[in-house]
C-alpha cells in the first residue's frame, strides 16, 4: 500500500571548461522545454557572466560580480572569480537561502549555469558546499559536465579531458554525466566516435604508440583508472540531430529519477476512493 508521495526537487549543475558550450546548452534546453511545454528554471552561478540567451530566474551577480571584485580589490579575472565564489559560499545560508527558498520548491526543476574555471570543481570547496546545501534541502542533483568534442580527437587530449571530468566527479560526489558538445562543428566525426566506446586496452595501446617506453606502465594505470570510473562514457550531443538533446535530457532525468515521483502520485490517486478520499487497504 502506498500511503503518500513526497514531491521531488530536481537540478542540473552544468559544468565544464570555458568555451565548452555551457551557455549554448542552456539556451538550447530552454528552447526545447518551451516547445514541449515543460517548465524548467535557469539560474546563473557565474559571477563573470555578461548576457544570456535564455530566461534567468536567479542570478548570482545580484549578490556579487567579478567586475565589482576586480574594481574594489584590484584582482585579476581568475582571482576575482575564486573570491566571488568563496563569497557566495559564505552567504549560502542567508542571501542564497532566502532567494532560493522563496522562489523554488517542490516539483521545480532547475538548471544551474556554472563558471568555466576548472579549479572550482577540483579543489575550491565552494561548489562542494553548494551541492551539499542543495541535497540537504531535498534536491536531487546531477552534474552535467561538458567537453568540446573538437579537442577530443586523439588519446592524449582524451585522457586530459577525462582527468578534468574525474576531478569534478570525485570532488562533488554526484550522479555525473559527461557530454561531448559541438559535434555539429566537427568535420571528421570518425575521429571523435572512436572515443565514445573505447576500453582500457585500446586506450593503452594508442597511448603507447605515441609515447616513449618509460611511460608504458603509467599509460596502463591511467587507462585502467579511466575505464574503472566509466570515464570513457560520453554522451555525444549534436544539435543538428533532432532527437539528440531530447535523448540527453531523458538520460539526465533518469539519473535524478525525475518523473518517478509523478508516477507514484498517480498511483496514489488511483488507489484513492473517489467518494470519501480514503485509501483502499
Amino acid at each position: 500500500l502506498i500511503c503518500g508521495a513526497a514531491m521531488g526537487r530536481y537540478a542540473q549543475l552544468v559544468m565544464g571548461p570555458a568555451g565548452s558550450g555551457k551557455s549554448t546548452y542552456c539556451a538550447q534546453l530552454a528552447e526545447h522545454c518551451k516547445s514541449v511545454k515543460r517548465q524548467v528554471h535557469f539560474a546563473n552561478l557565474d559571477p563573470a557572466a555578461e548576457a544570456f540567451d535564455y530566461p534567468v530566474s536567479l542570478d548570482l551577480r545580484e549578490l556579487i560580480s567579478v567586475e565589482d571584485v576586480q574594481e574594489e580589490l584590484k584582482l585579476g579575472p581568475n582571482g576575482a572569480l575564486v573570491y566571488a565564489m568563496e563569497y557566495f559560499e559564505e552567504h549560502l545560508e542567508d542571501w542564497f537561502a532566502e532567494v532560493f527558498t522563496e522562489g523554488f520548491g517542490d516539483d521545480d526543476y532547475l538548471i544551474f549555469d556554472c563558471p568555466g574555471q576548472i579549479e572550482l570543481y577540483s579543489h575550491v570547496p565552494a561548489f562542494k558546499r553548494f551541492v551539499q546545501y542543495l541535497r540537504d534541502q531535498g534536491w536531487s542533483v546531477c552534474a552535467v559536465y561538458l567537453l568540446d568534442a573538437q579537442f577530443i580527437t586523439d588519446p592524449t587530449k582524451f585522457i586530459s579531458g577525462c582527468m578534468t571530468c574525474l576531478s569534478a566527479m570525485v570532488q562533488l560526489e554526484l550522479p555525473h554525466i559527461n557530454v561531448l558538445t559541438k559535434l555539429d562543428l566537427v568535420r571528421n566525426k570518425e575521429e571523435v566516435e572512436e572515443f565514445l566506446d573505447i576500453d582500457a586496452r585500446q586506450l593503452t595501446a594508442q597511448l603507447n604508440a605515441r609515447m616513449g617506453e618509460k611511460f608504458v606502465r603509467l599509460n596502463q594505470s591511467i587507462a585502467e583508472l579511466v575505464d574503472e570510473y566509466s570515464m570513457v562514457s560520453f554522451f555525444p550531443l549534436d544539435y543538428s540531430k533532432e532527437d539528440s538533446l531530447q535523448d540527453l535530457l531523458a538520460y539526465i532525468d533518469n539519473a535524478i529519477q525525475y518523473g518517478e515521483d509523478e508516477e507514484v502520485r498517480e498511483q496514489v490517486a488511483d488507489l484513492q476512493d473517489p467518494e470519501d478520499g480514503d485509501f483502499g487497504g
